[in-house]
C-alpha cells in the first residue's frame, strides 16, 4: 500500500456542527433543533460524543452515539464512512441536498451524511453510532480506502458496541455509497452480533468499480475521495498512486474485494439502474452475496431522494424490526426482489414483484450489428462488412439502431460481443453504450432527482451521470479482454484484468463487454441505439469530477456479418 500525509480536519465545507473534539455525555431535548435549516427532534436523545473505541491492534477511535433517553435496551444501527460524524451538517453535505432538490429539514442535521437520521430511528426505539474511523479526525492509525482493514475495524466497533450496557446485542448497518461498501467488507468477517445489513448502493470491486473501470484509470471520483474525506492527524492511502504503480490485479486489489459469499447476515440490498459508479458493484454483490434471506429492491430514482424517502424508511424499519426486535410483522411475505420498468416517458413502474432477478421469464436475446445497413437484427447478417470511425475525428463512434414493432420489455443484464480491429495502434479503449429513442429517433433521459432545475441541465448536459439517466453503458480497454473463466456467466461476462494481450496489426478480436443492468419498455414504434464509441459520451459520475481521457489513436474498425457477427445481447422480458 501507498500513504501520504493527511490533513486535520479545519472549519470549512466539510466541517458540521458537531465535528469538535468535545467527549461527554449530554441529552438534547424533543424540540431541539441542531440548526435553523434542520427538523427538531421528536424525542429526548441521548448523545455520547466521542467515546473511545480500541481496535484489536490497539488503535484508539472515536464515535458518537445517540440513543433514547430511558432504560430499556436497544438495538444500534452502524453508518461507517470516512467522513465526519458532523458532516450531516457540513455545508457541503447541504449543498448536496439543495443540488439534487431535497430539503434539508427532512434530516435533523445529526445524521452522518448517507447515513440514517437519529431524529426517526431513536423515535423508534433504535440507536445511531457515528464512528470516525482509523485515519480520521482525531483517531489513530492510518487510513484506508475500502480494503479488509475495514472490516475487521468495523467487526471490533461492533462487538464493543454490542457489549454496552444500554444494547440488547443486535447491531445492524445502513447508509448509501460509502456506507454501503464498508457493510460488505464488515459483514464478510461475520461479525457475532451484526444482525442484518442494508447496504444501499456501492460499489462491490475497488478495481473494477472505482479505479480501473473496463481496465481504463478513470481516476476523478478516487481521486475526491482520497483529497477530501480522510482529513485526519495521520497518513492516508494514496488510491491514485497505486492505480499508476499496479495498473493490473494484484492482491493489494484483491484485498479490496469485499468477500461476499461470506456474508450470511439478513440483506436488504438497494440498487438502480442510473448510478454509473455504483450500479455495477450493487447488482454483482447482490448475486454473490452467501446470505439466504436476502431482498433487493430496484428504484427509479438517485440513491440520496430514494433513502430519506419516509416511506422507504418506513419500509427498512420494518425490516430491521423483524431482524432486531423479533417483530413479527410479515417481513418475510415481502417478495425478495421488487424491481422497476423505466420508460422514460413519465410512466415508470416500481415495486414489481419476483424472486429473483432477472425475472425468471427473461430470456436472452441476441440483437446482430450489420454495418452497411446500420442496424440490429435478430438474425445474423450472410455478408461481412465493417463500421469504423477516426478516434480523432468528430463524430469518433458508429451507432446500430433496431425499431420494434410492439411493445418490448427489457429487464436484466445487457453485453455487447463485438469483433473489432484497431487500424494504427495495438490497443483500444472501447465504450458501449444502449439509448432509448422516441418514434421519432429523439433519445430519451430523465432526471433521477428531484430538482429539474437550469443548474442541473447545466451539470448533467455533459456529465454527472448519476443525476440524469441516459441509457446504458459498459467499457472496456482492449488489450484487457482476457475474461475471468470462474467468475463469467453467459449474462454477465467478468476479466480478469491480470494481463495484456495487446493487437498486432491487421489481428481482429472478439470482445464481451457487460453494460449496466436495465429496466426499459419499448412501445411500437421506438427505437434502440447502440453506440460503439472512443470517448466515454455519458462523462464524469458527478459534477466536478476530472474527465477520463481515452488512450486512443488511430482508427477502430467493428466487424459485423458472417464468421464475425458481432451482436447486442438484450434480456427480452415476454409481454403480458
Amino acid at each position: 500500500m501507498v500513504f501520504m500525509p493527511s490533513r486535520p480536519l479545519e472549519p470549512g465545507d466539510r466541517y458540521g456542527v458537531l465535528s469538535g473534539f468535545d467527549p461527554g455525555t449530554r441529552t438534547l431535548p424533543a424540540g431541539f433543533r441542531l440548526a435553523p435549516a434542520f427538523r427538531e427532534l421528536p424525542v429526548d436523545i441521548v448523545l455520547e460524543k466521542d467515546v473511545a473505541v480500541t481496535m484489536r491492534d490497539g488503535v484508539t477511535t472515536y464515535v458518537d452515539i445517540l440513543r433514547p433517553v430511558g432504560a430499556e435496551k436497544v438495538p444500534v444501527i452502524v453508518a461507517w464512512s470516512p467522513y465526519g460524524k458532523g458532516e450531516g451538517s457540513a455545508p457541503a453535505a447541504m449543498g448536496v441536498f439543495g443540488l439534487v432538490g431535497l430539503a434539508n429539514d427532512i434530516v435533523s442535521g445529526l445524521h452522518k451524511f448517507e447515513g440514517p437520521d437519529p431524529a426517526y430511528w431513536c423515535a423508534r426505539g433504535y440507536a445511531i453510532c457515528n464512528p470516525d474511523v482509523r485515519g480520521v479526525s482525531d483517531c489513530e492509525g492510518d487510513s484506508v480506502l475500502w480494503d479488509r482493514q475495514e472490516g475487521q475495524d468495523c467487526y471490533d466497533l461492533i462487538e464493543w458496541l454490542a457489549a454496552q450496557d444500554w444494547c440488547t446485542g443486535k447491531v445492524a448497518m445502513s447508509g448509501t455509497s460509502y456506507l454501503a461498501v464498508a457493510q460488505w467488507f464488515a459483514a464478510a468477517e461475520q461479525p457475532p452480533h451484526l444482525a442484518a445489513v442494508n447496504p444501499w448502493e456501492g460499489v462491490s470491486d475497488t478495481y473494477r468499480d472505482l479505479v480501473l473501470r473496463g481496465g481504463m484509470p478513470d481516476t476523478g471520483f478516487a481521486r475526491q475521495l482520497r483529497d477530501n474525506s480522510y482529513w485526519g492527524k495521520g497518513r492516508k492511502e494514496d488510491i491514485l498512486a497505486e492505480a499508476e504503480r499496479y495498473p493490473l490485479v494484484n492482491d493489494l486489489w484483491r484485498n479490496k474485494i469485499p468477500r461476499v459469499e461470506r456474508i450470511t447476515v439478513p440483506a436488504y440490498v438497494v440498487a438502480s439502474y442510473s448510478n454509473s459508479l455504483h450500479t455495477a458493484g450493487t447488482f454483482r454483490a447482490w448475486r454473490r452475496i452467501g446470505s439466504k434471506q436476502k431482498w433487493l429492491r430496484i428504484h427509479n430514482s438517485q440513491e440520496w431522494p430514494d433513502y430519506y424517502d419516509e416511506a422507504n424508511t418506513d419500509d427498512l424499519r420494518r425490516f430491521f424490526d423483524h431482524f432486531l426486535r423479533g417483530d413479527d410483522n410479515g417481513w418475510e411475505r415481502t417478495p425478495r426482489v421488487r424491481y422497476a420498468l423505466l420508460d422514460l416517458e413519465g410512466g415508470d413502474r416500481v415495486n414489481l414483484p419476483a424472486q429473483q432477478f432477472p425475472p425468471a421469464d427473461v430470456t436472452y436475446t441476441k440483437y446482430y450489428l450489420d454495418g452497411a445497413s446500420r442496424t440490429l437484427g435478430t438474425e445474423p447478417p450472410a455478408q461481412a462488412s465493417t463500421a469504423a470511425y477516426d478516434t480523432q475525428a468528430n463524430p469518433n463512434f458508429v451507432s446500430f439502431l433496431v425499431r420494434f414493432g410492439e411493445q418490448t420489455t427489457m429487464v436484466g443484464y445487457p453485453k455487447a460481443r463485438l469483433w473489432v480491429e484497431a487500424t494504427g495502434a495495438d490497443d483500444m479503449d472501447l465504450f458501449v453504450f444502449v439509448q432509448k429513442l422516441d418514434r421519432h429517433g429523439t433519445p430519451l433521459q430523465q432526471f433521477t432527482v428531484p430538482n429539474h432545475g437550469a443548474r442541473v441541465h447545466d451539470v448533467t448536459e455533459r456529465g454527472a451521470s448519476i443525476l440524469r439517466y441516459k441509457g446504458s453503458d459498459g467499457r472496456l480497454r482492449v488489450s484487457m479482454r482476457h475474461l475471468d473463466e470462474t467468475q463469467s456467466t453467459d449474462e454477465v461476462p467478468a476479466h480478469s484484468f491480470d494481463r495484456v494481450q495487446k493487437l498486432t496489426p491487421g489481428e481482429v478480436v472478439d470482445v464481451e463487454i457487460d453494460l449496466l443492468p436495465v429496466g426499459l419498455v419499448f412501445y411500437p414504434g421506438e427505437q434502440l441505439r447502440l453506440v460503439v464509441s472512443a470517448q466515454n459520451l455519458f462523462g464524469t459520475w458527478m459534477p466536478g469530477l476530472r474527465e477520463y481521457s481515452p488512450r486512443n489513436t488511430g482508427q477502430h474498425v467493428v466487424h459485423t456479418g458472417g464468421s464475425r457477427a458481432s451482436y447486442l445481447q438484450l434480456p427480452i422480458q415476454p409481454a403480458g
